[in-house]
């Protein structure tokens, strides 16, 4: 019996201290959920729950690996230099960037950001010389960094906030019937909202997301003291909207986002624009946020998948299919964002 059979279900237990305590917060259980959930499994590929750019196609890593060795090359090539992944995945991205890199003399330390143990040691096998942490807090702090987080911070959990008739209240998971549903809370939270949003209508629904600022704050501020670029590649949005964006994924289908604490990937739409402005307040250069597929055109995927069909005629058909689904506009082309950073003094960044 695996580990993960042994324990007792997260939905037994947040049951219980629901039916003790009272509701507990969207933030509290996305937290907890996707805690459980990578902490016990690959996620990945066709036996996991969902598939991510790296996986689809050897394309994206290389034509990441090749904007990294762009910027640092335009950069002066200042050394030491790390290569700095969170929520690395199986490592395929990694090893994809890297070997690209390589042949523009890009040949940094690698560090990895990475809490499952499940996929540190598929990690390991693909990129064998990397580095763990737990947080960006250990990476080392001098030389520049060259940060990559594809798919990282949608998992991160999100608050949501929803206007009653008594005004905003957080929105918190109660039981009913046996079923977790949302629920407003009871404690008043208008000084959370932002002036423009405090007289919206009744039923508007705003999300944040303090862990994905955190983040892209602790980034921004080393990049602005050690030099570097980074790559903030997820789902989501570079307008302010309203809404829920909240939803699961298991086996490859959209499920119910409460329904399997733990057991699905749970995940939100990404506020750019609010991370755009969280960069740009620790003094670091916001290059822009541009759709996926746009910025891997510009990159040139349309050349690398023509030289990988010229290599090998018999893929041709599949490379085209990856190619179409990393960039086509009703697929991840436009859903998907990248938004780039610089250190100041550094270069422009290709494709923005």
């Amino acid at each position: 019996m695996s580990g993960e059979e042994e324990r007792e279900p997260l939905s037994a237990i947040f049951k219980r201290l629901i039916a003790n305590t009272g509701p507990i917060s969207v933030q509290y259980f996305m937290g907890e959920s996707n805690a459980r959930y990578y902490a016990a499994r690959d996620p990945l590929g066709d036996a996991g729950d969902f598939v991510t750019a790296p996986e689809i196609s050897q394309m994206f890593g290389e034509l990441v690996g090749l904007w990294l060795a762009d910027m640092w090359l335009r950069a002066g090539s200042p050394q030491p230099v790390h290569y700095v992944e969170l929520g690395p995945g199986r490592g395929t991205l990694a090893r994809d960037a890297l070997r690209a890199a390589k042949r523009f003399g890009l040949e940094p330390t690698v560090h990895f950001v990475e809490g499952s143990p499940e996929l540190k040691s598929l990690q390991l096998a693909a990129v064998p010389d990397a580095r763990w942490h737990n947080d960006v807090s250990t990476i080392p702090v001098t030389g520049p960094i060259l940060l990559v987080a594809n798919e990282f911070l949608d998992a991160l959990p999100i608050r949501q906030l929803v206007k009653t008739g008594q005004g905003w209240r957080e929105r918190m998971v109660a039981v009913q019937d046996d079923t977790f549903v949302g629920v407003a809370g009871d404690r008043p939270m208008d000084a959370a909202i932002p002036a423009d949003l405090r007289d919206a209508e009744p039923g508007t629904l705003i999300e944040t997301c303090p862990a994905a600022a955190a983040v892209v704050y602790e980034v921004a501020g080393r990049l602005a003291m050690q030099g570097g670029a980074a790559l903030f590649i997820d789902y989501g949005s570079d307008i302010p909207r309203t809404g829920s964006t909240l939803q699961a994924v298991r086996a490859h289908r959209k499920v119910e986002a409460l329904a399997h604490p733990g057991e699905a990937d749970i995940t939100a739409h990404v506020d750019f624009a609010t991370l755009a402005n969280v960069a740009q307040s620790r003094d670091c250069r916001w290059l822009g946020t541009v759709g996926q597929g746009h910025w891997l055109n510009a990159l040139g995927i349309d050349a690398r998948a023509a030289s990988l069909a010229q290599a090998s005629p018999q893929q041709s058909d599949a490379i085209a299919v990856a190619k179409d689904r990393l960039t086509g506009a009703d697929q991840m082309g436009d859903l998907f964002k990248v938004m780039g950073l610089a250190a100041p003094g550094w270069p422009e960044g290709a494709g923005f």
